[in-house]
C-alpha cells in the first residue's frame, strides 16, 4: 500500500523501559534501525537501541527534536507529549498509535466517555473535578475513584467503600466508577495495521498481588467459555476499530458475576498482559506491534502451548542495586523462560522482570509458576 513505512524505516520509540527493550529485541531480528528517548541514562533500552537519547518523553521540545529526523514514531508508555507528536504528524512523520488516540487514552475520563459514546460495555461512572464534589453528598458509595491523568501500575486508584474512606479521596479530576461485582479480570491484546486489518490474541486471565495492586500471575488460555472468549475478542476489535488506531492495544475487562464483560481500561502499546506471547503464541505482541506500525500483514495470534506468566517484583523491604536470588534454580526447570529487564536498582514491588512457564498442562504450569514466585527473588 502506497505511503506505508517499510522495514528499512528509522523507528523512534518514546520510552526506554522494559516494553521498549522487548520491542527492540524483536526489531533486531529484522535489522531495524531504532532510536530511543528516555530521561534515565541507565534505562533498560540504553545498550540495545541503535541510538539512545537522554530526554523526557513528556517534554515538547525534546520529543520534537528527537522525532523530526525519523520516519516512524511509536511509544512504550502513554505519558508522552502529544503536542509535539501532533506537530510531527502534520510534518509528515508516521506516528503510531496516532497522537489523537494517545491523547484520548491519557485521560481516563475521556476513555470512559468514549466507551459510552460508542456503545462499548463499561461500568457506570461519573466525572468529578475535585474532592469537594465527592464530599457534597451526591456520591453513591461504594465507588472506585481513578485519577483522570497520570495513574499507572495501581497508582492513582482509590477505593471508596463507605463514608469512612472519603478522607482518602483524591482532590483532583477523577472518574468515580460504580462498584461492580466481578468474577475475574481478563485482557485481550488486539492489533490493527495501517491497512485496517485487525487481529486479536486469545484472552488471558489475571491474578493480582493485592498489596501492590499489580498482576502477579497471568494465565493463557483463560478459563472463559468459548462464547465468552469470542465476545471478549469481539469487544477488543470493536474498541480498536472505533479508535481507528494503528498498533497494539491492550483492552482490560471485568467478567461480572452475571457473566457480562465490561471494559475497564486501555493501554495503546504492548502490555504486561501480552508478555507470554513471546514464547506461547505464534506471533509475539512485540512482533505484531512492529507489523502493525510498518503496514505489514498481521501475524498468526494462535496459542502454541499453555503458559503462565509470573511478574518478578522487587521484594518488600529491599531497595538499592538489584540482586537476584534463585535464578539458577529457576533456570533448571524445563519450560521456564526468564526475562530480566536490566534495571540497576530495585525497590518494593518494582517490576524487575517476568518469567513465562510453558507446559502442555496448564495446571502443571500453574504449579511451576508458584514455585518460581517462591524461589526467584529480587533483593538488594
Amino acid at each position: 500500500m502506497a505511503g506505508n513505512p517499510s522495514v528499512s524505516a528509522k523507528i523512534g520509540i518514546l520510552g526506554g523501559g522494559q516494553l521498549g527493550r522487548m520491542l527492540l529485541q524483536k526489531a533486531a531480528d529484522w535489522n531495524l534501525v531504532t532510536h530511543v528517548l528516555d530521561p534515565d541514562p541507565n534505562a533498560p533500552c540504553k545498550d540495545i537501541a541503535s541510538s539512545f537519547t537522554i530526554g523526557h518523553f513528556n517534554d515538547e521540545a525534546a520529543v520534537y527534536e528527537f522525532g523530526k529526523e525519523l520516519e516512524v514514531l511509536t511509544i512504550e508508555i502513554e505519558h508522552v507529549n502529544t503536542t509535539a507528536l501532533e506537530r510531527l504528524e502534520q510534518e509528515g512523520r508516521k506516528i503510531f498509535p496516532q497522537p489523537r488516540v494517545i491523547r484520548l487514552i491519557q485521560d481516563k475520563g475521556a476513555q470512559k466517555s468514549f466507551f459510552r459514546e460508542h456503545g462499548i460495555p463499561t461500568a457506570p461512572f461519573t466525572l468529578v473535578n475535585n474532592k469537594s464534589e465527592i464530599l457534597s453528598g451526591g456520591t453513591e458509595l461504594p465507588v472506585m475513584q481513578k485519577l483522570r491523568r497520570g495513574g499507572y501500575d495501581g497508582k492513582g486508584v482509590q477505593p471508596l467503600r463507605s463514608t469512612a474512606d472519603l478522607d482518602m479521596a483524591f482532590d483532583a479530576p477523577s472518574v468515580l466508577e460504580a462498584w461492580v461485582p466481578f468474577e475475574r479480570e481478563v485482557a485481550v491484546i488486539v492489533a490493527r495495521n495501517s491497512r485496517g486489518h485487525c487481529k486479536a490474541f486469545p484472552p488471558v486471565e489475571m491474578d493480582f498481588n493485592k498489596e501492590a495492586n499489580l498482576v502477579e500471575f497471568l494465565f493463557s488460555p483463560s478459563s472463559l467459555s468459548p462464547a465468552v472468549a469470542a465476545e471478549a475478542e469481539r469487544i477488543a476489535r470493536q474498541v480498536a476499530e472505533a479508535l481507528d488506531m494503528v498498533g497494539v492495544l491492550a483492552v482490560e475487562m471485568f467478567l461480572t458475576t452475571t457473566g457480562e464483560l465490561l471494559v475497564n481500561e486501555l493501554a495503546p502499546r504492548p502490555h504486561n498482559s501480552g508478555h507470554h506471547t513471546i514464547e506461547a503464541n505464534q506471533t509475539s505482541q512485540y512482533e505484531q506491534h512492529l507489523r502493525a506500525i510498518l503496514g505489514l500483514p498481521l501475524g498468526d495470534t494462535s496459542i502454541i502451548q499453555p503458559a503462565v506468566m509470573v511478574n518478578l517484583l522487587g521484594e518488600k523491604g529491599f531497595e538499592g542495586p538489584a540482586r537476584y536470588e534463585g535464578l539458577e534454580e529457576a533456570l533448571s526447570i524445563p519450560g521456564v523462560h526468564v526475562h530480566l529487564y536490566g534495571k540497576l536498582l530495585t525497590k518494593p514491588f518494582r517490576k524487575m522482570g517476568h518469567v513465562t512457564v510453558c507446559h502442555p498442562d496448564l495446571e502443571e504450569a500453574r504449579r511451576i509458576a508458584r514455585t518460581i514466585r517462591d524461589t526467584l527473588k529480587v533483593k538488594a
